[in-house]
């Protein structure tokens, strides 16, 4: 049952590179960077494995970060940063798109990490709209 809580997850409107591109080209006309993107399925293929895509784009909001991180008590918290979302076929060859629930995460902190949490959440499903909607 944790796991249902933890992690959200949306069926995309689109295929795996589509649905890539729209998050990436979302996530910059809202005014966040992308740091990196991972392609684990090519990542893996180096160790012999064939599965299908599956990429993990990294998403930064600078001024977010910055509020979070300067304060030294609230570094902690930067294992979790940047906000990331992870688009994979599953078994039936639907693009699912997966993301931490960050909503409910944020409420374990104190005041402040929980109120950049909360809205660097509620910026990142809009951001995401632009596929599961």
């Amino acid at each position: 049952f944790a796991p249902q809580l933890m992690i959200n997850e949306d069926t995309s409107r689109f295929d795996h590179a589509t649905t890539v591109q729209k998050i990436s080209e979302s996530a910059k006309g809202r005014g966040w960077s992308i740091p990196t993107m991972h392609h684990i399925d090519k990542t893996v293929a180096k160790a012999g494995f064939n599965i299908a895509p599956v990429t993990v784009i990294e998403l930064c909001k600078k001024e977010l970060a910055g509020k979070v991180l300067a304060k030294a008590e609230n570094r902690k918290v930067s294992s979790m940063m940047p906000c990331r979302v992870s688009i994979y076929e599953d078994a039936d060859g639907k693009v699912v798109v997966s993301r931490m629930n960050t909503a409910l995460i944020s409420k374990l902190f104190g005041a402040e990490v929980a109120m950049v949490m909360e809205q660097a959440t509620n910026e990142t499903e809009a951001v995401l709209k632009a596929v599961i909607e």
